[in-house]
């Protein structure tokens, strides 16, 4: 845990309302059926020693990202900046942008992925399909590709809806999944249980200083093939 907020990358932003951090992978951000350490006590933990809070430490959660996804994570240090995040949230006021590496190059360079995908609770999965059907849930990102790789391809992903497992399950249905991610047909794991899925920026108007926010988080460091992306 110390070691995490040491990393110099780790904190991106942080004011009286919000903080914003480059989350590692394989770090859950809230409680799993692990028992994890989560992002959430992390924070948590780091705000209670910074300013020597006494008691329970307030955090809000107003959005996620999967388990083995790395980047950006917004936590809200009040009721007032939770409850305006989320409603920035619903309206779609809060631009994401991902990055992705995949083995198999996508037909298209650049283009816009229109799928219907339904959550399966039980598999912790989504299924995407190209017609709509009932019970699924009309799902669009945006993506172009940003570099080739010696093997690879980087794609950069903005995210239009937001569903669960949303670039896993679509990228997966063009025939690419996201290198490492074996729950949605890529061969083989990262040997550090990771996906090279990277929450790499955020943009929006902050909740209460009404001022530009827009980040960018450095990927994983400890990653050779994140290395040849920036």
């Amino acid at each position: 845990m110390k070691n995490i907020i040491n990393d110099k990358n780790f904190i991106l932003y942080e004011d009286n309302h919000i903080i914003i951090v480059n989350k590692p992978s394989k770090i859950p951000v809230q409680g799993d059926k692990t028992g994890d350490t989560t992002l959430l006590d992390i924070v948590k933990n780091y705000i209670k020693i910074t300013y020597k809070k006494p008691g329970n430490v307030y955090l809000g959660l107003p959005h996620r990202i999967d388990r083995p996804t790395s980047g950006i994570v917004i936590l809200s240090k009040t009721s007032k900046s939770l409850s305006r995040i989320n409603k920035m949230f619903r309206e779609k006021k809060i631009k994401k942008t991902y990055w992705g590496i995949v083995k198999n190059k996508i037909q298209s360079e650049s283009n816009m992925l229109i799928d219907f995908l339904k959550k399966n609770k039980k598999l912790n999965k989504s299924f995407a399909i190209k017609k709509e059907k009932a019970g699924f849930l009309e799902s669009k990102l945006k993506y172009h590709m940003i570099k080739k790789l010696d093997y690879y391809y980087l794609y950069e992903i903005e995210l239009i809806t937001g569903r669960h497992h949303q670039i896993r399950a679509q990228f997966a249905n063009t025939g690419s999944p996201i290198k490492g991610d074996v729950k949605y047909g890529f061969p083989r794991t990262n040997k550090d249980g990771s996906i090279h899925l990277h929450a790499r920026e955020i943009d929006f108007i902050h909740p209460i200083k009404q001022i530009s926010i827009n980040i960018k988080a450095p990927p994983p460091h400890t990653d050779s093939l994140w290395k040849h992306c920036i």
